[in-house]
């Protein structure tokens, strides 16, 4: 396949603003950049397929450059699900350098990340009704499907604005840096062809787009933060054991769509992967295949096998094989409480809220329902001692078949 075949077999392109793209993308050699709002300190895992675009296309030849809008951040572009929140000026500056230190640590020291504030801080609004204002049609900037959903729920003249402000972004590029490539999720399109459009008015130059279509789970919701079904990619806010836990939950129906979209394995590869994995879905080959090429792109290959390791030990009998640290560290969203000293089984359950009675707590007990450390008891007399702690500091509950509790001798 050609590199715009492979990037299509992926399910990674949805709209192009030229047929001319196809070559160029293939024959190497453009200037692209992607732009990334610093709302938060990280990128999550929502966004990991387009950011992943940038290690595609330098390998296809293509020279990339990341911009992080400091100053689309202070104004923030329509969701379609109502306007965002206004942004603390010194948490965007915060955010700036955090996903700077990211982006570099993905895609190497030298990738070039500029921030649109530096030159949007200068410029003066009336100039840019002037000078940009006046070359994009109102009725082209309502009909963007984006800010039509907005408007069904109320849009602000400022985010409204968005589109102006990134088409600018692109010409500002394109100019200073020879800039000629612009990609981003499919609900960024309006935003896309907007720099297309400016500078193609005002430079009289032809230079390109396309977008990539929102990575979604089987029902179609959006895997991003806005919508609270993913992930970090920061290791500082996100372990690898959460990574791992996360996609070993993906549904069976969407597996070869993340595979070709989340990773660089080859068409015969994800094939292989996926022959392996429909003749028994019940051992999870494919989510665990995806969770080793993400976490070990992200983090390095240690941090999988650490993530394989604890899931594998976690909740089972060899859960004394690590550390308190380890246990914490990875269940750190579970209900937690403190232990001092020496107590009865019966009266921890209740004192902790784990059951909402003495008689209740008897009955999980004697009807084999309770586990500490994962074994089981079944003793209505049993104590619970720091000598029974791994590290003599962490007691892991389980009550009935999904519900853990972590305490934690201090």
């Amino acid at each position: 396949m050609t590199v715009f075949e492979d990037l299509e077999w992926r399910g990674l392109i949805k709209d192009i603003t030229s047929p001319e793209l196809e070559e160029k993308i293939n024959n190497g050699g453009l200037k692209f950049y992607i732009g990334a709002d610093p709302t938060a300190e990280s990128l999550h895992i929502g966004q990991l397929p387009t950011f992943l675009m940038i290690e595609r296309l330098k390998r296809a030849g293509h020279h990339p450059m990341i911009l992080v809008g400091g100053a689309t951040g202070r104004v923030g572009d329509p969701r379609g699900t109502g306007e965002r929140e206004k942004a603390d000026i010194a948490v965007i500056e915060h955010n700036f350098e955090k996903i700077k230190t990211q982006m570099k640590k993905l895609f190497g020291n030298d990738i070039e990340i500029v921030n649109n504030y530096d030159w949007f801080k200068d410029i003066n609004y009336i100039d840019f009704l002037r000078d940009v204002g006046k070359y994009i049609n109102v009725n082209y900037m309502i009909n963007k499907d984006l800010v039509k959903r907005q408007m069904e729920v109320g849009i602000s003249y400022a985010e409204f604005s968005y589109m102006l402000i990134q088409g600018y972004d692109f010409k500002c590029l394109h100019d200073k840096y020879g800039v000629n490539l612009q990609f981003g999720g499919s609900d960024q399109w309006g935003n896309l062809t907007t720099g297309v459009e400016l500078i193609r008015k005002l430079n009289n130059e032809e230079v390109y787009a396309f977008s990539m279509p929102l990575t979604t789970d089987s029902n179609g919701v959006k895997l991003g933060k806005s919508y609270g079904n993913a992930l970090w990619l920061d290791l500082n806010k996100t372990s690898s054991y959460e990574l791992y836990q996360y996609m070993l939950n993906f549904e069976d129906s969407m597996m070869e769509d993340y595979l070709k979209r989340f990773t660089f394995l080859s068409k015969e590869e994800i094939e292989r992967i996926m022959n392996i994995h429909n003749e028994q879905p019940e051992n999870r080959f494919a989510q665990k295949k995806l969770a080793e090429e993400v976490i070990t792109f992200l983090h390095g290959k240690e941090e999988f096998v650490q993530a394989e390791k604890i899931s594998g030990y976690l909740f089972s009998d060899k859960i004394s094989e690590l550390t308190s640290e380890e246990i914490v560290k990875s269940l750190k969203d579970l209900p937690t409480f403190e232990i001092n000293g020496e107590i009865n089984l019966v009266d921890l359950l209740v004192n902790n809220d784990i059951c909402t009675s003495k008689r209740e707590a008897r009955e999980m007990i004697s009807g084999n329902a309770i586990s500490i450390n994962n074994i089981k008891t079944t003793d209505l007399e049993k104590s619970i001692n720091k000598e029974m702690a791994i590290d003599n500091k962490v007691i892991l509950i389980k009550k009935g078949k999904k519900n853990y509790y972590l305490g934690i001798y201090k």
